[in-house]
């Protein structure tokens, strides 16, 4: 597999990714900044591909311990390399040693696309990385299975699927909090953050969009970045759901 090594944080988080198939971007870093984790809590990604939100999460959070899960050999691979403690399993076959623990958080960038309601991608990386044959549900359901009492689960996905998550949370978990993620003001969300907690019982809470770009509409072949989203994907900072 022929790979690059990318630059996150400003530089603070250097990983390997494979040149070609599925690529960690500002999505991963978005989900490291919303974790609201402390010095000394553990935290389990499922997914975690080569362990970019787990890898920005650890250099924001001094003294947390992160454990990922990948299905896909190479990307596993990769991430142990990168320096994450990661287990190469299905997250539906969890191996009894991880079934047997709880984590302080959760989070989780599945796949984005539904594998019934599209085709596949040529790549068969990218094609499981943004599609794969595990129902949402069943991420759901091992994430809220893992979270200890009163841990937190924290996802970032497309918002066309925003109401098959909160159905799958129904039971599950509590204190549900979503931000949309707009490219511009004024333009329709294309993404979410969503936060919820174990044994959580305060009411639902729609939160105004997140902001990636100054202007309405893009204007010149630049970066332009609000400031606040500029401080999470360049300086590392982190970014709190809830107001």
């Amino acid at each position: 597999m022929q790979t690059t090594t990318d630059l996150f944080l400003g530089g603070q988080v250097k990983a390997i990714q494979p040149a070609k198939g599925y690529r960690a971007g500002i999505d991963a870093v978005l989900l490291a900044a919303s974790v609201p984790a402390t010095t000394g809590e553990t935290v389990l990604e499922l997914g975690c591909g080569v362990g970019i939100a787990s890898l920005c999460l650890a250099a924001r959070v001094t003294g947390v311990a992160v454990t990922g899960v990948e299905l896909q050999a190479d990307y596993a691979a990769l991430a142990a390399q990168n320096g994450l403690d990661v287990v190469h399993a299905d997250l539906r076959a969890l191996p009894a040693d991880l079934r047997n623990r709880q984590f302080t958080h959760v989070m989780m960038n599945p796949p984005y696309f539904d594998r019934a309601a599209g085709s596949a991608a040529p790549n068969m990386g990218r094609d499981i990385a943004m599609g794969g044959d595990t129902p949402l549900g069943d991420w759901i359901d091992v994430a809220a299975k893992r979270l200890a009492p009163k841990g937190y689960f924290t996802m970032i996905l497309r918002i066309e699927r925003l109401p098959e998550v909160l159905a799958a949370l129904l039971g599950r978990l509590g204190s549900v909090v979503v931000r949309p993620i707009a490219a511009r003001e004024g333009s329709a969300p294309h993404l979410f953050l969503l936060q919820a907690r174990h044994s959580g019982r305060a009411p639902f809470r729609l939160m105004s969009p997140l902001i990636m770009h100054d202007g309405t509409m893009h204007d010149a072949d630049r970066e332009n970045y609000t400031p606040q989203v500029r401080q999470i994907l360049r300086n590392g900072a982190g970014y709190a759901l809830a107001d």
